[in-house]
C-alpha cells in the first residue's frame, strides 16, 4: 500500500462515518511530510452551510493547525473528486497536490451531480440560469488601494 492509498483509505474511512453521523458522504484528509494536519468531512446540511464541504472544512481545520493561510507542501487527499469550489480552496491554499479517490460520476450516481457545475463553468456567463452581474462603481478600486498602501499586510 502507497501512502497515497494509506491517506485515501483515511479520507474514505471518515467519509463513510460521517454518512453514520448524518453527515454527506465525502471525507479529506491534509498531510505534510507524512504527518496528517488535519481533516474535514462534510458538514452542509448539518451545519447549514453550502461551503462546509469536507476539502475546505480539512483545509480550514489545516490552516489553524499550522498557523498559516498556506498549505505549501502540503497534499489534499478526498474521498471523492473535489468539486469546482473545493479544488479551488486547495489551489488558493497552495497545496502541492489534489489526490482524490471517487470520481465525479460515482457521485453524481450517488444524487451529488458536481459535473453541473464544471459544466456550467465552461459555458458563457450570459447562459447560467443565475445572473452574475458586473456592475462597476465609482468606489469600486478603493479596497485594492488601500490594500496597496497598507503597511502591515501579509500578501497570498
Amino acid at each position: 500500500m502507497t501512502d497515497d492509498d494509506r491517506w485515501l483509505a483515511r479520507a474514505v474511512e471518515l467519509a463513510t462515518a460521517n454518512v453514520a453521523d448524518g453527515g454527506g458522504p465525502f471525507g479529506a484528509v491534509v498531510v505534510r511530510d507524512g504527518v496528517e494536519l488535519a481533516t474535514g468531512v462534510n458538514r452542509v446540511t448539518r451545519d447549514l452551510d453550502p461551503t462546509a464541504h469536507a476539502e475546505v472544512m480539512a483545509i480550514r481545520a489545516a490552516c489553524r493547525a499550522t498557523d498559516s493561510h498556506s498549505l505549501e507542501g502540503a497534499v489534499l487527499y478526498s474521498s471523492c473528486e473535489p468539486c469546482p469550489l473545493c479544488l479551488t480552496a486547495g489551489l488558493w491554499a497552495r497545496v502541492d497536490r489534489v489526490v482524490f479517490a471517487a470520481d465525479r460520476h460515482d457521485a453524481a450516481a450517488a444524487g451529488f451531480d458536481d459535473r453541473e457545475f464544471y459544466d456550467l463553468l465552461e459555458q458563457d456567463r450570459d447562459t447560467w440560469p443565475n445572473p452574475v452581474v458586473s456592475r462597476r462603481i465609482e468606489t469600486a478600486g478603493e479596497p485594492f488601494a488601500a490594500w496597496r498602501s497598507a503597511e502591515k499586510r501579509t500578501p497570498y
